[in-house]
C-alpha cells in the first residue's frame, strides 16, 4: 500500500469539523470558483466569436472576389459567369461553395426614403448559412423567368421605413435616366452589424441587375467563396491567387471588416489576461493554504522524520492531500461553470446593447474542448505550485517539534 496516500487520507478524514476542514472547504471553493470563472468567460468569448462571425460570413462569405478597380463605389466592374473556377471550384478540397453576386446603388422609396445598397443574389445563395439572420418572412422566390420582384430588407430599414412583410417599396436605381423598380417585401433579416449591413444593405434577385446594367445573364459583379474549414482560410486564398487570372481581385473579409476582427481580438486577449489573474490568485491561495496544513502538522511530521520517514515521504503525503482538494474544486467549477452557461444559454438572462455589442444578449459557445484544456491547465498548474510549499517540511527538525510538544 502507499503509505504517504493512505495518511493523507486518514488525515483528511480526521480533520473534519476542525480548522483543517474549513481550510479544506475554502480551498475547494477557490479552485472550484475560478475554474467557473475560467469556463464562463472563454464560452461567453466563443459565443461572442462565433455569433459575429457568422453573421459576416453568413452574409458576405469567407473570400470575395471581384476585378481590380481603382474607384470605391459599389459598383462593379463585371466577371463572366462563364468562368472555369466556378465550374471546377469543387475539385478543391479547400473550397466549399461559390456564388455570384452584384451590387447597386438605389433610393429605397416609400412615405420615407433611404439610400440602400441592393446585392444582387441568385439560386446558387446559400441559404443555410445565412437562415440564422432572416427573422421573419422567407427568402427570395427565384421561379420568375425574368426576374423575381422581391427583396429581403433589414429590420432597421424595416423600423424606419415602417416597412413590414407583403407591403410594395419602389428602389430608383442611380442611372441617367433613373430607373424605378416595384418590389414586394418578402423578409425581413437582422444581424445587428448596422454600420456594415443593417444600415444599407437589401437583398435582391441578381438578374434583376444584370438587367439594369445591360450586362445579360452571364455577367456578375463578383463571386463569393465559402471554404470547408475557417481555420483555412489564409491557405485558400494563398489558393485563389495562384489559380485565378492577375485581373481577379481575392479579398478576405476579415480583411474588408478589419475594425469587427480587431475587436474580437481585443475581446481574446483581455481574456488570456484574465485567465492569467484568475490562476495566480488560485495558485497563492493553494500555496498559503498547504503551508498552513503542513504548520497544522508540525507535530506528526517530527514524530514520521523519528520513525524513520524522508523528506520525499512527508511531502507526498500533503501533495496528494492538495491534489485530492484540486479534483474536488475542478468537479465543483465544472459544476457551477456549466451551470452558469446553460441558464445565460437556454434563459438569455443578461442582455447587450446590440449597437454596441452586435448582438442582444449575451452569448455562449459550447465547445467541450476548451471546458477539458481549462480542467487540465487548472490542474498542471496548480499541481505544479503545491509542490513549492512542501518544501519547508525539509526545515522541520524532529527533535525541536516533539520537545515542544
Amino acid at each position: 500500500m502507499n503509505l504517504a496516500y493512505f495518511i493523507s487520507k486518514r488525515i483528511s478524514r480526521e480533520e473534519k469539523g476542525t480548522f483543517s476542514a474549513t481550510i479544506h472547504k475554502i480551498a475547494i471553493a477557490s479552485i472550484g470558483i475560478g475554474l467557473a470563472e475560467m469556463i464562463v468567460s472563454f464560452l461567453i468569448l466563443k459565443g461572442f466569436q462565433d455569433t459575429v462571425t457568422n453573421k459576416i460570413y453568413g452574409f458576405s462569405s469567407h473570400i470575395q472576389i471581384t476585378k481590380y478597380s481603382l474607384g470605391n463605389s459599389f459598383e462593379e466592374i463585371p466577371i463572366s459567369l462563364d468562368n472555369e473556377f466556378l465550374e471546377s471550384y469543387r475539385e478543391y478540397e479547400l473550397i466549399d461553395h461559390v456564388q455570384e453576386y452584384s451590387l447597386k446603388a438605389g433610393l429605397l422609396k416609400n412615405e420615407e426614403t433611404q439610400g440602400v445598397i441592393v446585392k444582387g443574389v441568385s439560386d446558387r445563395f446559400d441559404l443555410k448559412r445565412f437562415n440564422d439572420n432572416l427573422i421573419e418572412g422567407r427568402f427570395l422566390n427565384f421561379s420568375d423567368p425574368n426576374y423575381a420582384k422581391e427583396v429581403v430588407i433589414s429590420k432597421t430599414i424595416a423600423d424606419k421605413l415602417i416597412l413590414e412583410v407583403n407591403d410594395d417599396i419602389t428602389i430608383h436605381f442611380f442611372m441617367d435616366p433613373p430607373r424605378p423598380r416595384k418590389l414586394k417585401v418578402v423578409g425581413i433579416y437582422e444581424t445587428n452589424l448596422a454600420d456594415y449591413y443593417d444600415d444599407k444593405f437589401v437583398l435582391s434577385d441578381i438578374r434583376m441587375i444584370q438587367r439594369l446594367n445591360n450586362w445579360g445573364d452571364s455577367l456578375a459583379g463578383g463571386f463569393e467563396v465559402f471554404v470547408e474549414d475557417v481555420n483555412r482560410i489564409e491557405e485558400a486564398e494563398t489558393l485563389l491567387d495562384e489559380i485565378l487570372d492577375y485581373q481577379l481581385y481575392v479579398e478576405k473579409v476579415s480583411d474588408k471588416y478589419v475594425q469587427v476582427f480587431e475587436w474580437l481580438f481585443l475581446i481574446s486577449r483581455q481574456v488570456n489576461i484574465f485567465l492569467g489573474i484568475i490562476l495566480l490568485v488560485v495558485c497563492v491561495n493553494m500555496v498559503s493554504i498547504i503551508l498552513i496544513l503542513i504548520m497544522e502538522r508540525t507535530q506528526m511530521i517530527g514524530l514520521l522524520k523519528s520513525l524513520g520517514a524522508t523528506n520525499q515521504q512527508i511531502r507526498r503525503i500533503f501533495t496528494y492531500n492538495g491534489i485530492r482538494l484540486i479534483t474536488k474544486g475542478l468537479v465543483l467549477g465544472n459544476v457551477l461553470g456549466v451551470s452558469v452557461c446553460a441558464l445565460q444559454y437556454y434563459l438569455k438572462l443578461i442582455p447587450l446593447n446590440a449597437k454596441d455589442y452586435y448582438m442582444s444578449y449575451v452569448p455562449v459557445g459550447w465547445d467541450l474542448q476548451i471546458i477539458l484544456i481549462l480542467n487540465v491547465l487548472t490542474l498542471v498548474v496548480v499541481g505544479l505550485i503545491i509542490l513549492l510549499p512542501t518544501l519547508a517540511i525539509i526545515r522541520i527538525d524532529p527533535i525541536k517539534t516533539i520537545k515542544f510538544d
